[in-house]
C-alpha cells in the first residue's frame, strides 16, 4: 500500500522504508479514519480548513488527512492555513515554502495577535488564554471567507487527556475537548481527527518525515504552565505503568451518568425502587444501575 513512490502525496515523498514507521504510519491513518467516522465528521462535499501551526501534531494531521483523500476516503475538499501572529522570531516563509513543494493549496494570514496579548495580559501571567482566542477568532472568519464548513484542529489524545484532568484540578468539572463540536455562532463545526491518536505518535511521525517543525515557545511563555504540570503527572503514571494513558482516555468514551453525581445528567430525584416483595429464596439478584 505504502511503497509505490508514484501512488502516493507527494507529503509522503522520501518516506522511511523500515517496516517500524509503515506500522506507525498506518496506525496513525487508521486511528484518523475510525475518528472520522466514529464522530461523524464528514459531510459529503464539504470543505476543510486545516489550522498548520508548524508544530508536530499539525503536520501529522495535515498528512493523515490527505492520506485519507489521497485513497479517496475523505470526500472532502481541503484547504490548509497558517495564521501568523507576529510573534517576534516566527520564520514566516518555513510553511510557505513547504506547502508549496508538497502541492498542499492553503492560505497565509498575517494578524498581529501578539502585540495585543503583550498589551493585554500583566506580565507573568501566561499569553495562552488570550491568545488562542484571538487565534481562533481569526480562524473562524477565515473558514467563512474561504466557504469552509469546519475549522480543523490538531490536538491529539494527549491533549484531550490533559485538559479533562486540567478541568477536575483546577476547573471543578468533568470536561474535555470535544472530536466534533459547533462554534458559538452555530455556523461551523470544530474537528479533531487526531483524536485517538498518541502524542508519540505525531513526534515520532513528524521527526521520521523531517518536517520542517517550528516551536510553540516563541513567546516564551510556555514555563510551568498547568499544562506542563498535568503532563508530568500522567509521564510519572505511564511510566509507572504503561498504558494508562489509553485506559484513562478511553473511560471519556464509557461514561456512566447514573453512577456520577450530575442530576442534570441523570434524574436521581424520579428514581424508583421495586415494590414488589424480593423473598430470600428467590435467588433473584438486585440489578445495580
Amino acid at each position: 500500500m505504502f511503497d509505490t513512490a508514484d501512488d502516493i502525496h507527494p507529503l509522503f515523498h522520501g518516506a522511511p522504508s523500515a517496516t517500524e514507521f509503515k506500522k506507525l504510519r498506518k496506525r496513525i491513518i487508521r486511528q484518523t479514519r475510525e475518528a472520522v467516522e466514529h464522530y461523524g465528521m464528514v459531510e459529503r462535499g464539504a470543505r476543510w480548513l486545516i489550522c498548520l501551526s508548524g508544530g508536530k501534531d499539525s503536520y501529522t494531521l495535515l498528512a493523515a488527512l490527505y492520506e485519507l483523500k489521497w485513497r479517496g476516503l475523505l470526500p472532502v475538499d481541503l484547504l490548509a492555513c497558517n495564521l501568523d501572529q507576529g510573534q517576534p522570531g516566527f520564520p514566516a516563509t518555513v510553511l510557505p515554502e513547504f506547502l508549496e513543494k508538497m502541492q498542499v493549496p492553503h492560505r497565509i494570514e498575517y494578524q498581529d495577535t501578539y502585540s495585543i496579548v503583550m498589551d493585554k495580559v500583566p506580565q507573568g501571567r501566561t499569553y495562552c488564554a488570550l491568545c488562542s482566542r484571538l487565534r481562533r477568532g481569526n480562524l473562524y472568519r477565515i473558514a467563512r471567507e474561504e466557504g469552509c464548513s469546519a475549522v480543523v484542529l490538531g490536538h491529539h489524545r494527549d491533549d484531550i487527556l490533559e485538559t479533562f484532568f486540567m478541568n477536575l484540578f483546577h476547573g471543578s468539572r468533568l470536561a474535555t475537548m470535544p472530536p466534533k463540536l459547533v462554534n458559538e455562532d452555530g455556523d461551523l463545526f470544530v474537528y479533531r481527527p487526531l483524536a485517538f491518536v498518541a502524542e508519540t505518535d505525531c513526534e515520532r511521525f513528524s521527526r521520521a518525515m523531517n518536517y520542517p517543525i517550528i516551536p510553540c515557545d516563541l513567546c516564551g511563555s510556555q514555563d510551568g504552565l498547568q499544562r506542563q504540570q498535568v503532563k508530568r503527572i500522567l509521564d510519572q503514571w505511564e511510566a509507572n505503568h504503561p498504558g494508562r494513558r489509553q485506559k484513562m482516555f478511553r473511560a471519556l468514551m464509557n461514561t456512566r451518568p447514573s453512577h456520577l453525581l450530575d442530576p442534570a445528567l441523570f434524574d436521581f430525584v424520579g428514581l424508583k425502587r421495586k415494590t414488589g416483595k424480593i423473598t430470600e429464596n428467590s435467588g433473584e439478584i438486585p440489578l445495580l444501575r
